[in-house]
């Protein structure tokens, strides 16, 4: 390339300098020696402009553009590079600031299409282990029932039971699914309304109750009975988000454990922690605890049951509400998963406020 700018130079810098002679032949009083220095000059001149405007206006930039569509035909888009842009003479080189564009735009398509691809190889990889325990235990049960042991009364309504019980976590693994993607997908509203955030937080206290005594956990809820706890925010998903930490703090606290749930309010809003002292999140899980299915192994053991789907469906909620759920964990101590609501501005916790519905996301 560098010799074919070198010769279209050389071959237009004579053109001109002919031509610059040849004008200068015209003149009565021009010498042989004024020619030859005329078209020296010349040709000196115009072969040293033409070359650099051709090397680095022209030929440079050719060759960047060749070497980018290189790259993109070898399907090499991870090695191209953002470049700045700035103002050029030279229309190639805008050229290829578009082509660079183009291609980190393909690169970045390119990386979402891979990254949603392993996604839904995870999701299905993960629905389908979800789905085939409740579905072969209750299809054990029922089989064996089949095979003769429907005869035996005491026999059949254990396996019934049982049956029965694998289709019922069947029955919460579909409808927390269903939840998620309606959640994702913007189709749940949201209705908001004014309600006490403590009275709520103590009926999903008493509703754990017993299942904490069975663990011998105690629940210590802390709060000033004479601060304002009225929030703005749908009163149904909350409690939901409330019911599903405070029972993970139950459920995978220490025996004779205890789960600490404080209340501060803010200048405009309040701020719910609740604190277990269990076996805690290794550092490596705590940035992936709220996807979908996602458990941290012996702490989160599949033992302890519940379908995984907890944590992102409470992360969808608070993003509804234009919170987010944060969490501090030590392993070996315990760990901390916090969120904040607004304070109601007018509160009126004995009507529901006017109707306000959003989507999830």
């Amino acid at each position: 390339m560098l010799a074919t700018s070198r010769g279209i130079s050389l071959l237009l810098a004579l053109a001109i300098s002919v031509l610059v002679a040849a004008f200068l032949s015209l003149l009565e009083d021009a010498t042989p020696t004024l020619l030859l220095v005329a078209g020296g000059l010349s040709f000196s001149a115009s072969y040293l402009l033409i070359s650099i405007t051709l090397e680095f206006l022209v030929f440079k930039e050719i060759g960047n553009i060749y070497a980018l569509l290189e790259k993109i035909q070898k399907k090499e888009l991870s090695e191209i590079k953002k470049k700045q842009s700035k103002s050029s003479v030279s229309p190639l080189k805008n050229i290829n600031e578009v082509i660079n564009s183009y291609a980190m735009a393909r690169q970045k398509e390119i990386e979402t299409l891979q990254k949603n691809a392993e996604f839904r190889r995870e999701f299905i990889a993960d629905i389908s282990h979800e789905l085939k325990t409740p579905i072969f235990a209750a299809q054990g049960y029922v089989h064996t029932l089949l095979d003769g042991a429907i005869e035996d009364k005491q026999v059949r309504m254990k396996f019934l039971k049982r049956a029965a019980k694998s289709l019922d976590s069947l029955d919460v693994l579909v409808q927390d699914i269903l939840t998620l993607n309606q959640m994702e997908s913007g189709v749940i509203k949201f209705v908001f309304s004014d309600f006490d955030l403590k009275e709520l937080i103590l009926e999903v206290i008493e509703e754990l109750e017993h299942k904490a005594s069975k663990r011998q956990v105690s629940i210590d809820f802390k709060f000033e009975a004479d601060k304002n706890y009225i929030t703005h925010a749908d009163r149904g998903k909350i409690y939901r988000v409330c019911q599903n930490l405070i029972f993970n703090a139950v459920k995978y606290n220490h025996e004779g454990g205890e789960v600490k749930i404080s209340m501060k309010t803010q200048k405009n809003s309040i701020q719910i922690d609740i604190k277990d002292d269990g076996q805690g999140i290794p550092p490596e899980d705590l940035k992936r605890i709220f996807e979908r299915f996602y458990r941290v192994e012996k702490s989160r053991s599949k033992k302890e049951g519940g379908t995984g789907l907890g944590l992102a469906i409470v992360k969808h909620i608070l993003e509804g509400h234009k919170s987010k759920i944060s969490v501090s964990s030590t392993v070996g101590k315990g760990s901390i998963f916090s969120f904040s609501l607004p304070l109601a501005k007018n509160p009126n916790p004995e009507g529901v406020a006017k109707s306000e519905s959003g989507p999830s996301k």
